[in-house]
């Protein structure tokens, strides 16, 4: 494989309930992902831009909040990067627009696109939260989509570079 990993970062903070769920959904990728995949977890989203500079491909994982609109649960996947169309407003207002952080994964991703820095293909699988308390742990029905948000991930994984559509089975999942 010539060039850098594909990157999966794990975003959340793993002491703050469900939105430890970017990080679990990372070490399950992690468990099974193959050569050329490189896994990381984050806390923070302004390290992003950093992170995922020289790379061709990356997939962001991270907890989203509809603001009690969509099921606990629920997985999004959406489609970004300097070779793709924005993400449109609505779709980042979907899921939470940009996380559970107060400078989010939409401040980030948008970001790096005005500093040229945005790798070309950019997925990002979110998982609906139900309860963001710290200390807490994640809840069941967050812990249950972990096996399904990392599905999306390896689908997305296994998807070529080029293919512009969406991966396997996008759009909301529970």
């Amino acid at each position: 494989m010539s060039g850098p990993p594909v990157l999966v970062v794990g975003l959340g903070h793993p002491d703050r309930g469900d939105d430890a769920v970017g990080g679990a959904v990372a070490r399950e990728v992690g468990r099974v992902a193959g050569p050329g995949v490189e896994v990381l977890e984050q806390e923070d989203p302004t390290d992003l831009v950093l992170l995922w500079e020289g790379r061709e491909r990356v997939v962001v994982v991270d907890a989203v909040s509809s603001g009690g609109t969509v099921a606990p649960g629920t997985v999004h996947v959406l489609r970004t990067g300097a070779g793709r169309a924005p993400i449109a407003a609505g779709e980042w207002s979907r899921t939470g627009r940009g996380g559970t952080h107060a400078f989010g994964l939409a401040g980030a991703v948008e970001l790096a696109r005005a500093l040229g820095r945005l790798p070309n293909d950019v997925t990002v699988v979110g998982v609906e939260v139900s309860a963001l308390d710290q200390g807490a742990p994640l809840t069941p029905v967050v812990a249950s989509a972990v096996p399904t948000a990392a599905l999306a991930v390896l689908d997305v994984l296994a998807a070529a570079p080029a293919d512009a559509g969406p991966p396997r089975g996008a759009g909301p999942r529970a």
